[in-house]
């Protein structure tokens, strides 16, 4: 107790009395004390000061009505919460820093104010409190919070403005990938007409040409020269419409509507291996259970096929390939895997890499993914997966640049 009491013995010795009035005096916080009745026995300048007071006018005041009578909208302060008091009639030291205090002249300033019990011979005899006006720093808070408030204010209005941008653009994808599918659809049933009438109106008048060269090969057998003649003109037909078969099956392969998806991509497997000598491995893993893809799915994964053969004959520099394709009846994947030099990401980020962006477009519509990048073994691999059952688009993920 001899430390808590020391306050009021230094006060008691005449030593001590100048001394401690000096101490209280140098400092720049406000400081006074108070009996147990609340009245102030003793205050320094500086707190005299803040209170706009000369420190004589309050000794003996009751501080709490003179200093702590009201909160800071003007509503009543009673004394029996002020947490002042509660220190020397409680033994509650506090320490607070939401309270105001009043000037003499009736303005207030925000206070940041502590009060400890004064003990004498083991007794309470009253409390110090010092205190510090911190209206400054009320109000650098003040700005403070009104400049968070106004720069949330701000990001959730910048955040807002940037959803409704991104729900656009996403519409707006939308729409051109709807719009992308369409055109591939109409160019898909273009492409089939044409090949229609090309098969229908120029194959048969190439057949009937024919017809009329051999018609005339047997009757000039005894003109030589003319005989010759219609030798090589046959010739010439017969390239023709071994042409015009490549043509139609480039258009739309016929094999992919008499006899399906499976025998499409063997078909066309064997056509790649035998125009890239390339060394290939194709495996058709297809359950009983598979569904029949639908015309438009077929398609959508010929052409898939088709363009990741295309680009290893392109791209790859490659010397062999291999091929896996399974089916079951929820989904088909299509696994490509070549040897060649591999991509990088940076040929996938491409902005004219528009066979990939047309891969995954498909894939996509469909409910489908595509995953191609580097493979780990070198070379580069292709993953697509297409479902076959039920769509549920907002499940999938379609992120066309991946490290396998």
């Amino acid at each position: 107790m001899a430390a808590e009491s020391s306050i009021i013995e230094f006060a008691a010795h005449p030593s001590w009395r100048d001394q401690l009035a000096l101490l209280l005096n140098s400092t720049g916080e406000g400081i006074y004390g108070v009996n147990l009745d609340g009245q102030c026995v003793f205050i320094n300048r500086a707190g005299a000061e803040l209170l706009g007071y000369q420190p004589v006018q309050l000794l003996g005041q009751n501080m709490h009505k003179v200093i702590h009578h009201s909160h800071a909208d003007g509503g009543c302060y009673p004394v029996d919460l002020c947490p002042i008091y509660h220190a020397f009639r409680q033994n509650q030291p506090c320490r607070i820093d939401s309270d105001v205090l009043w000037r003499a002249d009736g303005t207030n300033f925000y206070a940041e104010y502590s009060s400890y019990p004064i003990f004498d011979q083991g007794q309470i005899t009253g409390a110090v409190v010092t205190f510090l006006d911190i209206s400054e720093r009320k109000r650098a808070e003040g700005l403070l919070r009104r400049a968070r408030e106004e720069l949330e204010q701000r990001v959730s209005e910048r955040t807002l403005e940037l959803t409704e941008a991104l729900a656009t653009i996403a519409r707006s994808n939308e729409r051109f990938r709807q719009l992308s599918m369409h055109l591939q659809t109409v160019r898909e049933a273009e492409r089939a007409r044409i090949a229609r009438e090309i098969h229908d109106e120029l194959g048969s008048v190439l057949v009937k040409l024919k017809l009329d060269v051999n018609w005339l090969q047997r009757r000039l057998e005894d003109e030589s020269k003319l005989y010759e003649k219609t030798i090589t003109m046959g010739r010439l037909i017969d390239t023709a419409v071994l042409d015009l078969s490549r043509i139609i099956d480039d258009l739309r392969p016929s094999i992919l509507d008499h006899q399906g998806l499976w025998a499409a991509m063997e078909w066309y497997e064997q056509e790649f291996i035998a125009a890239t000598g390339l060394r290939s491995r194709l495996d058709l893993d297809i359950a009983s259970t598979t569904p029949i893809p639908s015309p438009p799915l077929a398609t959508a994964a010929y052409r898939i096929f088709q363009e990741i053969l295309n680009n290893v004959a392109r791209h790859a520099n490659a010397t062999a390939i291999e091929i896996h394709v399974t089916a079951d009846q929820d989904a088909l994947t299509i696994k490509v895997r070549d040897n060649g030099r591999g991509i990088t990401l940076a040929q996938l980020r491409h902005p004219k890499s528009h066979g990939v962006l047309g891969m995954s477009e498909r894939a996509r519509h469909f409910g489908g993914k595509l995953e191609i990048g580097p493979a780990a073994a070198g070379g580069t691999r292709v993953h697509v997966w297409l479902p076959l059952g039920p769509r549920n688009d907002g499940d999938v993920k379609n992120d066309p640049i991946t490290d396998l």
